[in-house]
Parts: C-alpha cells; structure tokens; sequence
C-alpha cells in the first residue's frame, strides 16, 4: 500500500480545521486552517517532516498572536438586549405606583411591568408619563415626567 503524501496529509488538515471553524461560533480555529496551508507547501517544495510541522507552529502561533487582539476587540461589543432594553424609555402608569406600599404597574414597550418611585416616598398617579431608569430585580425603577404647561 503506498504511502499517502504529506501534502495530502496537511490539506486534510486544512479541510478538518475549516469544518471545525464552521461549526462553531466563534474564531477557533482559522489559525491552523493558515498553519495547515503553510505546511501543505513546505511539503510540495520537498521539506522534511520537521520542516512542515515548524511552519505549522509557526504560521499559526504568529497569526493567533498577532490576530488575537483585533478578535477580542471586535467581539466586545455590549450590545444592550432583552430587559435592559428599556432603560431610559418612557411608559404609562397603569396602576398608581406607592413607594411605601411597594405597588403600581407601568406599561413599557407594550408590556406591563410592577414599578417603584425612584423617591420610596412619592406617589405618582396612574395616567402619568415615567421615564424608566433601572431594573431591580422584576421591579423598574421610575421617575415621573413632569408635563410642561403653555403658560410660562
């Protein structure tokens, strides 16, 4: 049985890595897809075994170092979703909100969520407008808006 050629090998490689960088989410394996290129020509100019397989360390290690960095920032990006969405939104009181009693509802985005005063003393009556500007626990923590009037 003849023996399969290194470049054969290494292009497997190759192949085995792109499936394996497909498959996942995030940049895993994009540096051996290069190392194993890089590999798979130091065989067809004739390299060694030992040649090969230090161009792949190589060629990988250096792109993961040098690529590395620029991946991270890329994928650091907060991207404000789900609940925290509505921070800084305004909404509807749809039952009076009592800072000391622990009740009132606010209707946000369509939703009705259980709300308490920023001010655990204050009253806002149902039908006013709040801003929302946090989210304790199932709670949001609202501010009432203040209507300007057209006498000045």
């Amino acid at each position: 049985m003849p023996a399969i050629p290194m470049n054969v090998i290494w292009l497997i490689l190759f192949v085995i890595f792109v499936i394996a960088e497909i498959a996942t989410a995030g940049l895993v394996s994009i540096w051996f897809c290069f190392g194993a290129l890089a590999a798979m020509l130091a065989a067809s100019f004739g390299g060694s075994f030992g040649i090969q397989a230090g161009v792949f360390l190589v060629v990988s290690i250096i792109l993961l170092i040098l690529t590395k960095p620029l991946v991270k920032k890329l994928h650091t990006k907060v991207i404000v979703t789900n609940a925290r969405a509505i921070i800084g939104e305004q909404g509807v009181v749809t039952e009076t909100i009592n800072g000391i009693e622990g009740t009132g509802a606010v209707k946000i985005q369509g939703k009705i969520w259980s709300a308490r005063p920023r001010d655990e003393n204050q009253v806002i009556d149902e039908g006013n407008k709040v801003k929302i500007l946090d989210i304790q626990g199932v709670k949001v923590i609202v501010e009432k808006i203040e209507e300007k009037t057209g006498e000045e």
